[in-house]
């Protein structure tokens, strides 16, 4: 199983992932989900990609291979067409395979999350779906996942909003649903991999690895978990009529 997510602010992009993959109840292994393309000072792309590990690496190594032979997303005008080229290698990847997965019952899956910056545009986030469609992560919806993503919603849901959250509050919110999803399911799980992209940079400058023993990883899934029951100690506390009928 897998979760990544992205998350788009005023400042820029925070993209995310775990790092387990799982080939059945007795073979967990560790792979990297987040494949970052760039051209300094002309484009930026982050690739989060979930599903079959065979597909999504074929994915991103045709993408891979084109990008550096100046083709793809090395050319593409606009983002857009950045998240179509995308969408036409899953595409080409399911011509190839999907017919032989299908006689043995596996399903083509994967789902891929595009976030950057081509110079001239602002930054863009996409989710590219397996039929290779893509939709857009908006200033009312500004963020995006792909894989086990129930978990980590909530969190989401109730603190990230475009206009007000900044890339530093952007980074703890995708730790914190990321944390919030491995306590929950297993099958997600470190290294985590987190970018964080600022607006016309047209670079990486901060990027880091957390694995499960990291000590400020560690401080903020303690520190979490005890401001949560905190603050359900000092709500307040619910009434019950006991004297009315017990209704069943």
């Amino acid at each position: 199983m897998t979760y990544c997510l992205g998350i788009q602010t005023h400042q820029g992009l925070v993209m995310a992932s775990d790092s387990r993959t799982n080939a059945g109840m007795d073979q967990v292994n560790v792979c990297r989900k987040m494949h970052l393309y760039i051209h300094e000072g002309e484009r930026v792309f982050i690739i989060l990609a979930s599903g079959g590990l065979s597909i999504t690496q074929s994915v991103t190594t045709l993408l891979r291979r084109d990008f550096d032979q100046g083709r793809g997303l090395a050319s593409a005008p606009t983002f857009y067409d950045a998240a179509r080229v995308v969408g036409e290698q899953i595409r080409r990847v399911g011509e190839m395979d999907r017919e032989a997965l299908k006689r043995d019952k596996i399903s083509f899956n994967i789902n891929v999350l595009l976030g950057g910056q081509i110079a001239g545009e602002k930054p863009h986030l996409y989710l590219i779906y397996p039929q290779g469609n893509p939709i857009q992560a908006t200033e009312d919806s500004p963020y995006l996942q792909i894989g086990e993503s129930k978990y980590g919603r909530p969190i989401l849901d109730r603190g990230v909003r475009y206009r007000l959250t900044t890339l530093e509050e952007a980074v703890k919110f995708a730790l914190i649903s990321l944390d919030s999803t491995m306590r929950s399911n297993v099958t997600v799980g470190p290294p985590i991999d987190v970018v964080v992209y600022q607006n016309n940079d047209l670079r990486v400058r901060r990027y880091r690895r957390f694995t499960s023993k990291d000590p400020d990883l560690q401080r903020i899934q303690f520190q979490w978990e005890h401001s949560l029951r905190k603050a359900v100690l000092e709500l307040p506390d619910v009434d019950f009529d006991e004297g009315a009928e017990q209704v069943i």
